[in-house]
């Protein structure tokens, strides 16, 4: 039995194909094209498990995705790979069609033809998990239920909306072909392994640097946070027992203002990590100009995956912040190892011309 995951050096593909080996003897083959958010570092202690299969190959290369399949023949696809930055998608929107909008179409269309082809076990039992976000949603008001299965879609950002299309892709593939998919729609992740462009992680490193904390605007756009492992053990359940057709939203019913969110991530450092230069790393946070159509509210209801599939997130928003933090004090070779030129470039073509234009 094999799940072929895509996007599994990243974030949240990462750990999920480290907490599917330490709880299953079950293979995962692992696509992953290694951008620049790509990190194999992260997935160290299993490089060499024989149940873990890496093949550095691009969703929008199809042969090498076919082949991939023919050979490992997998009962499912958890697709994670997908240009996922905000900024990054205002700056260059290119690589977000590409990848996130062309690269699902390519994987749809060669799970389409493994389906078709596969014996009738085989097709019963597949599953195409197509991991998605809450941002598809759009923007909340600040009185506005929040987001459910059924809201409609008004992607605000180049990001949001190449992944709305490639989940209006994902959905016409069950409606049309009958390819047995299923969508989640998740808020904000946080935890271990993050690519240091996300605000978390950010906050975390500029803090232990005594460098500036940049807030967009006045610091009040919500979001709803939810742990990675969380966010991972959903997953599970979906593959497991998910409904094809249907979308699973899945939130960690955490909403915070980031500069709330910030401000508990100074108490934190200045307890776990004080800094004896400064009194306290509340006084590095900044204010920059705002970045274009940042929805200023996101929020998931997660009834639906609650009541079906008995899903519960198992860390607080509180608990899960205070791991993230200890986890990056204690890895600070992984973090050393991911800050290349590039990671640096774009941190002063973001940040750096924003605070320039104070």
């Amino acid at each position: 039995m094999t799940v072929l995951v895509t996007g599994g050096a990243g974030f949240i593909g990462a750990n999920f194909v480290l907490e599917w080996l330490a709880g299953s003897d079950e293979t995962v083959v692992n696509i992953d094209k290694l951008s620049y958010a790509g990190n194999l570092k992260s997935l160290a202690t299993v490089l060499h498990d024989p149940r873990h299969v890496f093949a550095q190959t691009d969703i929008i290369d199809s042969a090498a995705v076919r082949k991939l399949m023919d050979l490992h023949r997998p009962r499912a696809i958890v697709h994670f790979a997908a240009e996922s930055h905000v900024d990054r998608s205002i700056l260059g929107p290119d690589d977000f069609v590409s990848t996130n909008v062309v690269g699902t179409f390519h994987l749809l269309e060669e799970a389409r033809r493994y389906h078709a082809a596969a014996a009738d076990a085989e097709r019963r039992d597949f599953r195409f998990i197509n991991v998605s976000t809450d941002e598809v949603y759009g923007s909340l008001a600040p009185d506005d239920a929040p987001f459910s299965e059924t809201h409609p879609y008004r992607p605000n950002s180049p990001y949001s909306a190449s992944k709305a299309a490639a989940d209006h892709l994902a959905r016409s593939f069950f409606h049309t072909y009958g390819l047995p998919v299923i969508t989640t729609n998740c808020s904000n992740n946080y935890g271990p392994l993050q690519f240091p462009e996300k605000l978390i992680p950010l906050m975390i490193l500029n803090a232990l640097r005594g460098a500036s904390l940049p807030i967009y605007g006045d610091g009040l756009n919500v979001r709803d946070w939810l742990y990675v492992a969380d966010h991972c053990a959903a997953i599970r359940l979906v593959l497991k027992h998910g409904r094809p057709g249907e979308t699973y939203n899945i939130g960690g019913d955490a909403q915070l203002a980031n500069i709330n969110l910030v401000e508990k991530l100074c108490e934190l450092l200045d307890e776990l990590a004080p800094n004896p230069a400064i009194a306290a790393h509340k006084q590095l946070i900044s204010y920059v100009p705002d970045r274009p159509g940042h929805d200023r509210r996101y929020a998931i209801d997660s009834s639906k995956i609650r009541r079906e599939l008995g899903w519960q997130p198992s860390e607080t928003f509180s608990s899960g912040l205070r791991r993230t933090v200890s986890w990056y004090l204690q890895n600070q070779d992984w973090i050393a190892d991911i800050e290349s030129g590039d990671y640096r470039h774009w941190i002063e073509a973001n940040y750096g011309n924003r605070a320039r234009q104070r």
